[in-house]
């Protein structure tokens, strides 16, 4: 089955890799550590999405590496927002079409500005949500960059 994000790397060419693994509804582990540990790769390849909300309601989204959380301040900064902080969850879906544990940095609802941590382009290879749960797609940073409008960005404590 495709999905928006997959639809997005076919109609510009960029080549990805699907890995799909088991995960149920009631798994309370941070997803992104969850799908390293199944799929046997190392957490700081595996970049979980994260949709931050400013104090004028404007949204942004960050893609990081598993085992690493977002500086408040760094966000703040990279995004020229006064005060920043998390979307409450239960807004993800009507505001990006996916539901925790499967938001991919493609294929929202809307495009927001996105930030890929600045770490990504040490690596070949990324492994970012396919937009489902328990889908995964293997991804060079570049290209993801490049299909999300994203920049790289240094946001990470």
């Amino acid at each position: 089955m495709k999905t928006n994000a997959m639809r997005i790397l076919d109609s510009l060419g960029i080549e990805y890799q699907v890995l799909e693994y088991s995960i149920s509804d009631e798994t309370n582990e941070d997803i992104a550590i969850y799908s390293s540990r199944v799929l046997g790769l190392d957490p700081e390849v595996v970049y979980k999405t994260i949709i931050m909300e400013n104090s004028e309601r404007e949204h942004f989204v960050f893609c990081l590496p598993a085992g690493f959380s977002i500086s408040l301040k760094k966000a703040r900064d990279v995004t020229s927002s006064s005060a920043i902080d998390l979307m409450k969850t239960d807004k993800l879906l009507s505001l990006t079409g996916y539901v925790r544990g499967g938001v991919s940095p493609l294929g929202m609802k809307r495009k927001f500005p996105t930030f890929i941590c600045d770490l990504a382009q040490l690596e070949d290879y990324v492994y970012v949500s396919g937009g489902l749960r328990g889908v995964s797609l293997k991804i060079r940073p570049s290209d993801l960059a490049l299909a999300c409008s994203g920049e790289f960005a240094d946001f990470v404590q």
